[in-house]
């Protein structure tokens, strides 16, 4: 992939959860996701945790080197299904099964107590942003803590857009007129889970970047013809859970 501008992508990837849910009135934002149980806004508050971790993320800087990318970092968590449905890549889950249905509870307890599911979108709109301006303001040779994990800047922006995009398809699931992710972010996503594939692997030439991500992350199955296209490949999918 060519060198792109990762301020610019997560910015793309949130500008495109707003876009989505910004004309939702409050039985809009209950209405079902690709994630089992999970509301538009239940989603929407797992995304909205993400960018308040990237603001403490970019307000932690640290010493170099480096111990993940924004390929490696996916590693850490298994290809399971959870309390969530198939392949939300949720990194509270990590390698506990239980600690992903505590998360997903706590997702959906801490949106009940909204007065309403709109509610979360306000917290959103304003958290988003400010995300956003932090990672365009952060020096780009940096290094961050996250998670107990040193990254750049470069590359944990890249995870922060993965996530938001593989979030943005499951929000869309039951949105028929929702745009889609948009193309920057998408390839950041697209790039990042194709380096978990061994070197050798083919993409089916039929998927494109929105069926190599649902396939990735498990939210679609492989079809026979996919199994046969990408041959031993096949074994690695799902790359995450």
């Amino acid at each position: 992939m060519t060198a792109v501008s990762q301020p610019e992508a997560l910015a793309q990837a949130y500008a495109g959860l707003t876009d989505v849910v910004a004309p939702l009135d409050d039985a809009g934002l209950r209405r079902p996701t690709r994630c089992r149980g999970w509301r538009v806004a239940d989603l929407l508050f797992h995304v909205l945790c993400d960018a308040q971790r990237a603001l403490v993320a970019l307000a932690s800087p640290a010493d170099g080197p480096a111990d993940r990318d924004d390929v490696s970092y996916w590693r850490g968590f298994a290809a399971a299904a959870d309390a969530t449905g198939a392949g939300t890549s949720r990194r509270a889950a990590r390698d506990d099964g239980d600690s992903g249905d505590r998360h997903a509870g706590w997702v959906r307890r801490s949106v009940a107590a909204f007065e309403h599911p709109s509610g979360v979108f306000r917290v959103w709109a304003d958290t988003a942003p400010a995300a956003v301006r932090a990672a365009a303001a952060a020096d780009p040779d940096g290094f961050v803590t996250t998670q107990g994990h040193v990254l750049r800047v470069p590359d944990l922006l890249a995870t922060l857009t993965t996530e938001a995009v593989v979030h943005h398809l499951d929000l869309i699931v039951d949105l028929p007129d929702a745009p889609p992710p948009a193309a920057l972010p998408a390839r950041v996503a697209v790039a990042s889970l194709c380096g978990l594939l061994s070197d050798d692997a083919v993409r089916p030439a039929g998927w494109d970047d929105r069926d190599f991500l649902l396939r990735a992350t498990g939210r679609v199955p492989l079809t026979d013809r996919d199994r046969w296209e990408l041959g031993e490949a096949a074994g690695w999918f799902p790359l995450i859970g």
